[in-house]
């Protein structure tokens, strides 16, 4: 049996990003996202819908470029204390970050993240207080454990599908990319790892 409830994404547990823009002195930007995915238009797009006015939006809409910056259970603390810091209130930057930049365009990217778009904004729609970015994907950063050659690729379709989905699984088990839902932090597999505004507490000079 089903029942209508009030509207809400609260169990549709979406994947973390942090966004990577310049700030117009050359520093470095980061903020937390997850209204993120994808589209088709000859090839594959990203999606992102940024809701209310934020510094990031604004060095999106001044560069037309960004980093999306894959959120693993490794990088949680230091995505959660972005997600809490309001750009417009001064440096925001956290001094355990490295920083590199984009090889493709000009965009900060966190070293740490073993998945990251470059990302250049193709479309724009203005809504009545939020806005959806579609994105031509300039490049893909990935660390070398998630990077295939030709040769292992052409090797696991030999293997078959079954190998195919082993190899995925086991890479997502090692990265381990956090989701949310309902204002809380899950792990890949499902289990909490806390609230918003809980991780960063581990993070040093916090």
């Amino acid at each position: 049996m089903k029942k209508s409830v009030p509207v809400s994404n609260d169990f549709c547990p979406q994947t973390l990003f942090l966004y990577g823009t310049y700030k117009d002195d050359g520093t470095p930007n980061f903020g937390l996202f997850c209204w993120f995915s994808y589209y088709w238009d000859g090839e594959c797009g990203v999606m992102a819908c940024i809701g209310g006015e934020k510094l990031t939006k604004d060095r999106i809409r001044a560069t037309k470029v960004f980093s999306a910056n894959l959120v693993t259970e490794d990088l949680l603390p230091l995505a959660d204390y972005f997600g809490n810091k309001e750009g417009y209130k001064g440096d925001k930057l956290h001094p355990s970050v490295q920083v590199e930049n984009g090889h493709v365009l000009d965009v900060p990217v966190l070293a740490k993240s073993p998945w990251v778009f470059e990302l250049e904004v193709n479309r724009s729609i203005e809504l009545d207080d939020g806005e959806v970015l579609l994105c031509k994907i300039r490049n893909v950063l990935a660390d070398e454990l998630l990077s295939d050659d030709a040769e292992s690729v052409l090797e696991r379709q030999r293997e078959g599908h079954a190998a195919c989905i082993a190899s995925i699984e086991q890479r997502i088990k090692t990265i381990r990319p956090v989701h949310t839902a309902c204002a809380v932090y899950f792990s890949w597999d499902g289990n909490v790892i806390g609230p918003w505004g809980e991780p960063m507490k581990k993070l040093e000079g916090y």
